[in-house]
């Protein structure tokens, strides 16, 4: 249930490419304390991830699929941060229940830097070609992440990912698993992902990664 009779809510797109096409659309509630049931409002709005920030100030958040409570998550905490610097003033980490994800401004690029071992359980699987990956069919259930080399020497990948088991068909742009992604290969990525976005993920040499993109503002409504 929503304790107040509005709760004011922005949408963003994060990951957006150069030329501000595509990214994943994100709900991110300022006033998180005045909602109650997240998981039913996540649910409504139908975000892939919908965020609701407990303190802006300490940087406290939790985030939601529409079907589940996620620890960490890339896209969110990029927009996240962005959003706060844009309403409130810039943070130097957030701090969703994974853990201490820290931030940095490098406009028009947001970067946060988290561990691996936070993300998901992702089924990686490479393909031989873009091609493949483009006509990848859409599963029924799983948690797949499908991806090819579109510049192997220069670290360009073509990404499609498929997180059915999260209530999700179709991810436009997971920061998570580029995180991940990173983590397997040891090496800087720029990541092609959805219809058009665009991931930047690098290996700190402590064993996390740093995870950065742009982001747009959509939107704020009352919900």
């Amino acid at each position: 249930m929503l304790t107040h009779m509005s709760i004011e809510v922005h949408e963003l797109v994060v990951f957006p490419g150069p030329d501000g096409s595509a990214g994943n659309p994100l709900g991110v509630i300022l006033d998180g304390g005045a909602v109650t049931d997240r998981q039913r409002l996540a649910t409504e709005l139908n975000y892939s991830e919908t965020v609701f920030v407990d303190d802006a100030t300490t940087g406290a958040i939790q985030i939601f699929t529409p079907a589940t409570e996620l620890p960490f998550a890339g896209h969110p905490t990029v927009g996240t941060a962005w959003l706060l610097a844009r309403e409130h003033a810039p943070v130097n980490a957030l701090r969703p229940p994974a853990g201490t994800v820290t931030v940095r401004y490098e406009p028009p690029l947001t970067w946060v830097t988290a561990r691996p071992e936070w993300t998901p359980a992702f089924d990686f699987r490479q393909l031989n070609s873009v091609a493949e990956v483009d006509a990848y069919e859409q599963p029924e259930s799983g948690h797949i992440y499908v991806w090819a080399w579109i510049d192997e020497a220069a670290g360009v990948v073509r990404s499609r990912s498929f997180p059915v088991d999260m209530g999700i068909a179709e991810d436009e742009a997971t920061g998570a698993a580029a995180i991940a992604l990173v983590g397997r290969l040891g090496r800087r990525l720029e990541i092609h992902q959805g219809v058009g976005s665009v991931l930047l993920a690098n290996p700190t040499g402590d064993g996390a990664v740093e995870l950065g993109g742009r982001v747009a503002f959509v939107r704020r409504f009352s919900r």
